[in-house]
């Protein structure tokens, strides 16, 4: 855990708006709702045999615990400038369409930083083990990758830096 709070997150200009808009919601629309239930039960009497009580102040808990989480990526994250990335290499932003050698099949995924990451988009983040894989190649490289069925050798065909096609 230590580790991840020391370590810069990288975001899309969309991430970090998504995680901003999110942290406001929570704190300016959810935390009011929750303490208003918290008032609601605790008016209600006996707080020992109130489940009302319990239930609203774990949703607090996990509410704060949220809100602590986006409060400290924010503070590491850091916005990707296109325009010092390296097009000719797979980095995050990077659309990498690769060919899996062992089940002869394509994919395209689109390098993202683990916030922004969304399997069902072909958004795979940089931490994952075939984002690792793929950090740092170039077009026509065979990378091996550890998945946890063993290992996948993937080529990598094409590296782009525009919108990821629609999966």
């Amino acid at each position: 855990m230590e580790e991840e709070q020391q370590q810069t997150v990288y975001l899309t200009e969309e991430g970090l708006q998504e995680l901003e808009e999110e942290l406001h919601h929570l704190k300016h629309t959810e935390r009011p709702r929750v303490s208003e239930e918290i008032a609601e039960a605790r008016a209600k009497g006996d707080l020992s045999e109130n489940a009302e009580y319990d239930a609203a102040k774990e949703e607090q808990g996990k509410l704060e615990a949220r809100i602590n989480k986006l409060e400290d990526t924010l503070a590491r994250a850091r916005v990707v400038d296109e325009s010092e990335v390296d097009r000719s290499k797979a980095y995050i932003l990077s659309n990498v369409r690769v060919k899996n050698l062992s089940s002869d099949t394509e994919h395209t995924y689109t390098l993202v930083s683990e916030q922004e990451a969304d399997l069902s988009e072909g958004k795979i983040s940089v931490n994952s083990p075939v984002g690792e894989g793929l950090l740092g190649s170039a077009e026509g490289d065979e990378v091996e990758v550890d998945v946890p069925a063993g290992t996948v050798t993937f080529k990598v065909l094409e590296i782009t830096r525009d919108q990821a096609p629609a999966v």
